[in-house]
């Protein structure tokens, strides 16, 4: 195997991994999140593990993909969410800026990744999972 697919599939591990742990901790409702919806102005306890089962399922939907089919799209959607959920922690949640550094790799994972399989160039290409 050449080093370019032992990247790729260290990389579709790497994710794989992030979003099944994350998507478990939310499947579980985790409590420390809770924080970020009651800066969000969700502050029903009950809504708030309502969206956190959707999130998780969703989560791990994504981790299992990115094993059997990355598809670019979900892929940034990924990296995208990743930033999201390691950016909220500071200006929403109050924590230190360091605890983004410290979770860069939630969504740099991801856009690896998307890189390893070649930035796609047309609509066509968001939707495929082969690699350039």
């Amino acid at each position: 195997m050449n080093k370019s697919k032992i990247l790729y599939w260290v990389l579709r591990l790497a994710v794989f991994g992030e979003f099944l742990g994350h998507g478990v901790f939310a499947l579980q409702g985790k409590e420390g999140w809770f924080k970020y919806f009651h800066a969000l102005g969700i502050m029903d306890e009950q809504k708030i593990i309502t969206i956190l089962l959707i999130v998780g399922i969703v989560d791990i939907i994504l981790a299992i993909s990115v094993l059997i089919k990355p598809i670019r799209v979900l892929v940034f959607w990924m990296a995208i969410w990743g930033l999201w959920t390691a950016l909220i922690r500071w200006p929403i949640g109050g924590a230190p800026i360091w605890d983004f550094f410290e979770r860069w790799a939630n969504w740099g994972a991801p856009l690896a990744l998307l890189l390893v399989m070649g930035w796609p160039r047309t609509m066509k290409a968001w939707f495929s999972s082969k690699m350039k």
